[in-house]
């Protein structure tokens, strides 16, 4: 049973009960059935007898934590981070990759199948690593008076506290070398008091550090962090205003996908798990099936993760997107590129769309990879372009099967699924799917 909401709570009981998960949910929590009742059960795996204490009893479900694992599952992991159950970061690292895949899929396909009718077979996961995948971390920065240090970490699990980390085996291991350097140096920070928060990224060229701090800096700070950047060939950036950036040292940073350069802001969205973007973006060029006369459509494009790679392949790409410093970006990245076949458009596609530019153009195919909030505006007026084929890139599957039902009542069909694992150890679902004209 797949859970993708998060109730509120009553008062907890505390009964303990001896049971038996049948399957994972997408938070990595068993679910069992008790006298018609379905558990949730944190801590516990499918097929695993545990002792477990129920905290939240509702009419037709109970919440609980296992306590004592009475007979382990052969895919219960031990998790390899010190933090884990404290952190909020992760929750599935005691499970299997297996495991994570084959529930995340499983929840994925009874979603479609509930709201659509469908039971769509799936591809295999598109998946690169489990650990030392994201390159990007936000991390808080909390001042303790009583105890005069600088705390830098996760917030915990349902609270605003945050987990001091000294590890995260996440993190790509650039990143993660830096955590125990970075916080000695923030400490001995002048302004250490009042900073808000570290922001680390791994560049291809390099890391970069954006600090968040709430006072100006003082000469000799600065002159600390240059320090530090020298030592450990990392760029920083400053941003003494929640919407200014100043680069203290460095160079601009990019990453590659497909043999291309993109650039980009140190503030601008990319996807956070290098590996499974190459792979997504070269599944999407498959499912695609591009020719050399093409004319396609890539829909909130940001500054061009799949655009360019479509440019190179196809007559003409229309990249449209709302935010307009990525619009600038992707256009400054189709000309680093040397690709001029390609046009970025700034809309915002979560109104009427109807009257937009591109509304009334021709295409022969589209991609569109929203956010959160989906494609709902977008929908009907992709189905009037009448295109061949259409990938949606998805970061969540309620949205993705609320917009397939317009695709599936306007005469396509669904041809391919694959979950996305951009997110492994967590309970993130991320997939795509190849929708052909019927």
């Amino acid at each position: 049973m797949a859970q993708f909401y998060s109730p509120g709570r009553r008062k907890a009981t505390q009964q303990t009960i001896n049971i038996i998960p049948h399957e994972l949910d997408t938070q990595g929590q068993g679910v069992a059935r008790d006298n018609g009742k379905t558990i949730f059960i944190s801590g516990a795996l499918p097929q695993e007898q545990v002792e477990a204490q129920i905290y939240e009893n509702k009419r037709n479900y109970s919440k609980a934590k296992a306590i004592r694992i009475l007979s382990p599952s052969p895919q219960r992991m031990t998790p390899p981070c010190s933090h884990y159950g404290i952190c909020g970061g992760c929750n599935q690292q005691h499970v299997s990759t297996d495991l994570q895949h084959s529930s995340k899929s499983k929840a994925l396909s009874q979603l479609f199948k509930r709201e659509t009718g469908l039971e769509p077979a799936q591809g295999a996961v598109i998946f690169s690593q489990g650990y030392h995948y994201r390159r990007r971390a936000r991390l808080g920065l909390q001042y303790q008076p009583k105890q005069q240090r600088l705390q830098m970490g996760f917030r915990q699990r349902a609270s605003n506290d945050l987990v001091e980390m000294t590890e995260c085996p996440i993190l790509v291991s650039e990143l993660e070398q830096l955590l125990v350097p970075l916080k000695d140096c923030l400490s001995a920070l002048s302004v250490v008091k009042k900073l808000g928060h570290a922001e680390l990224v791994m560049a291809d060229n390099g890391p970069l550090l954006v600090l968040r701090h709430l006072v100006p800096l003082a000469e000799n700070d600065r002159q600390h962090l240059l320090q530090f950047a020298e030592r450990h060939q990392i760029a920083i950036y400053l941003a003494g205003e929640s919407d200014s950036l100043e680069r203290l040292i460095g160079e601009d940073p990019y990453y590659q996908v497909d043999d291309l350069t993109l650039g980009f802001n140190p503030r601008d969205f990319i996807q956070v798990n290098a590996g499974v973007n190459q792979l997504m973006v070269e599944q999407a060029l498959a499912w695609l099936e591009l020719q050399p006369t093409d004319r396609v459509l890539d829909l909130f494009c940001g500054m061009g993760n799949f655009t360019l790679s479509i440019a190179k392949r196809a007559l003409r790409v229309t990249g449209v997107e709302g935010v307009e410093a990525l619009v600038s970006r992707g256009q400054q990245n189709a000309r680093i590129n040397g690709l001029s076949n390609v046009e970025f458009l700034h809309h915002n596609l979560e109104l009427d769309v109807s009257q937009q530019s591109w509304a009334r153009e021709g295409f022969d195919k589209v991609l569109l990879d929203p956010a959160r909030a989906g494609a709902a505006e977008a929908m009907a007026q992709i189905v009037s372009l009448n295109p061949e084929r259409i990938v949606y890139v998805s970061c969540n599957p309620v949205t993705l099967v609320e917009d397939s039902k317009v695709l599936l009542s306007g005469g396509y069909q669904l041809n391919q699924l694959r979950m996305l694992d951009m997110f492994p150890q967590t309970g993130h679902i991320e997939s795509m799917a190849l929708f052909i004209k019927k």
